[in-house]
């Protein structure tokens, strides 16, 4: 029981660590390159949490726990963009779910293999979050239009709408963050097997 009560702890730390990830729909005028940026910080996240909890219990399944206890809570804080007024479609949450699903999978199929869940669930995770998180922005209502129309005079700076400009990475945001994510997270995800290992 212990155990399972600090995988919650961990994963709503993780969480707060990643609160804002989903608010690069407010850099009006670097949201892509904000988007690709924060895939590879969601990545890190989930697969770092993720994994160590899957080795740590085993049980093929553990990362999709980890990973809806990360979306719950995220649906909680990101509650504050509505108390704050904002309509409610245009609440972004960083989809994790399917990714951590992917992870389990990989574990679960290669009969309990650490290794192949390092590579192909790693591989796995950083293609998909990406690509799940851009379908899920296209969703959402445009930033910019909605920012002019729901005005904060007691917005940051950061947030101010103005004309998006062009980043460098604003031609494929979600092919640089798979690509980097593919990579990073192989990495990442041999952090969190490594863990349970000191």
């Amino acid at each position: 029981c212990t155990h399972y009560l600090f995988i919650v702890v961990v994963a709503v730390n993780s969480t707060l660590l990643t609160i804002n990830a989903g608010d690069y729909i407010f850099y009006t005028d670097w949201a892509w390159t904000s988007f690709t940026v924060f895939s590879i910080s969601q990545t890190l996240m989930l697969c770092v949490g993720a994994t160590y909890y899957l080795t740590f219990t085993g049980v093929p399944g553990t990362a999709t726990y980890y990973g809806l206890i990360m979306t719950v809570y995220t649906w909680v804080a990101k509650g504050a963009w509505f108390a704050l007024g904002y309509p409610y479609d245009f609440i972004v949450t960083p989809i994790w779910l399917p990714s951590a699903m992917l992870l389990d999978l990989a574990y679960w199929a290669t009969k309990k293999n650490k290794h192949s869940l390092i590579l192909f669930g790693g591989v796995l995770v950083g293609m998909s979050l990406p690509l799940f998180n851009m379908v899920n922005l296209i969703t959402v209502a445009d930033p910019l239009e909605t920012a002019f129309k729901y005005p904060r005079p007691t917005l940051p700076p950061y947030m101010t709408p103005i004309e998006p400009q062009v980043g460098k990475f604003y031609n494929s945001p979600v092919a640089l963050g798979a690509g980097a994510g593919a990579v990073l997270s192989v990495t990442f995800t041999a952090l969190g097997c490594k863990l349970n290992t000191w």
